[in-house]
């Protein structure tokens, strides 16, 4: 374990555990608009595309796991979420995307 001189960085399982000042307060950029029971729209409301979308949909009742791929969604894009055969009660979804002017990934999650 390196000592209070040394100047290795300090290690999580290998990953390089960053500076709480090295990030900037960043607003999550999505909007989720329940029009319709079972099929929620996700909107990228920000200024900035969003790169290499992912969601992941985690039914608990029903003991599944679904992964849909959007790609970049550009400022002000809409994507639908067809959750129709899911437990709405017991779904959690997450959303994963990169920014494109920080390369960094992000998750955020969202109830029904």
């Amino acid at each position: 374990m390196p000592d209070a001189t040394s100047d290795a960085a300090p290690t999580l399982l290998g990953m390089r555990v960053r500076d709480p000042i090295d990030f900037q307060p960043y607003r999550v950029p999505w909007r989720v608009d329940r029009v319709h029971d079972s099929h929620p729209l996700v909107t990228n409301g920000s200024d900035e595309p969003a790169d290499a979308v992912r969601i992941f949909r985690a039914d608990t009742a029903a003991e599944r796991a679904d992964t849909a791929h959007w790609g970049r969604l550009l400022p002000g894009d809409t994507a639908e979420l067809c959750l129709c055969d899911a437990d709405l009660d017991s779904t959690v979804v997450t959303v994963c995307w990169f920014r494109p002017t920080t390369g960094q990934e992000y998750a955020w999650r969202f109830v029904m």
